[in-house]
This record gives C-alpha cells, sequence and structure tokens, in this order.
C-alpha cells in the first residue's frame, strides 16, 4: 500500500514546525481496497496543494498495511484551517473520498500549546 503523502510531496517524516502555538488537523481512517492509484494520485496532490495554502505548516502521515492511516496537518490559525476545507478542489476531493477511498473515518483539530522532542542527533 502507498504511504501517504509520497516521499516526492513530503521530503522528511517530521513536519519543521514553529513554536507553539498552532494547530493540528488529526485524520484517521480506515481505507477501502477500491481504486489504489486513483487514491494514491489524491492523496498526493491534495498534499501538493495543502502545502501551498495560506496557513500550512507541514505535515506527518503514516498508513499500515491493514489500511488503517493517521494523516496530521498543521496550520497556523483556525481561519486558515477554515479556508483549506472551503477550498474546492479539496471539497471534491473529500466527497470522492467519502463516496469511495474510506470505510469509516475521523478529524478531530486541536490547539498546540507545547511541543518538544528528541532528536536522533542528540545522541552522543
Amino acid at each position: 500500500m502507498p504511504r501517504f503523502p509520497t516521499a516526492a510531496a513530503m521530503p522528511a517524516p517530521f513536519a519543521r514546525l514553529p513554536a507553539p502555538p498552532y494547530y493540528a488537523v488529526i485524520f484517521s481512517s480506515q481505507r477501502t481496497a477500491d481504486d489504489e492509484a486513483g487514491y494514491a494520485e489524491a492523496a498526493d496532490r491534495m498534499m501538493r496543494l495543502a502545502s501551498q495554502q495560506p496557513g500550512f505548516l507541514g505535515a506527518e502521515s503514516v498508513r499500515g498495511a491493514d489500511g488503517f492511516g493517521i494523516t496530521v496537518s498543521y496550520w497556523d490559525s483556525e481561519e486558515a484551517i477554515a479556508a483549506w476545507r472551503a477550498h474546492a478542489e479539496h471539497a471534491a476531493t473529500r466527497a470522492e473520498g467519502r463516496r469511495r477511498w474510506y470505510a469509516h473515518f475521523e478529524l478531530r483539530v486541536a490547539r498546540v500549546e507545547r511541543a518538544y522532542g528528541l532528536k536522533e542527533s542528540s545522541f552522543a
């Protein structure tokens, strides 16, 4: 099953983000087996298009062999999220997803107040 997004659309597995606060849109989904090629093409297109939107900060995404996936996109404001939701091509692709590509999905929006981590390069 292809990764979402492809390596061409997302250069690294971790999004490079500014210091909080910012917003996270968490999209958890269970894929159907329908139209794998069409889904992969649409997913890549949506990631490229989202990355061109004002307020987009980055994204991280994984999908298991069982078709369950989680994509988290990061935005600088609720207004930017609303504008992306209203984008005509994004709306059409969401409708196609509901019709063909997803057996189930959940979407959650959260404000990130704190963020920290550990980079592998930190090990001496």
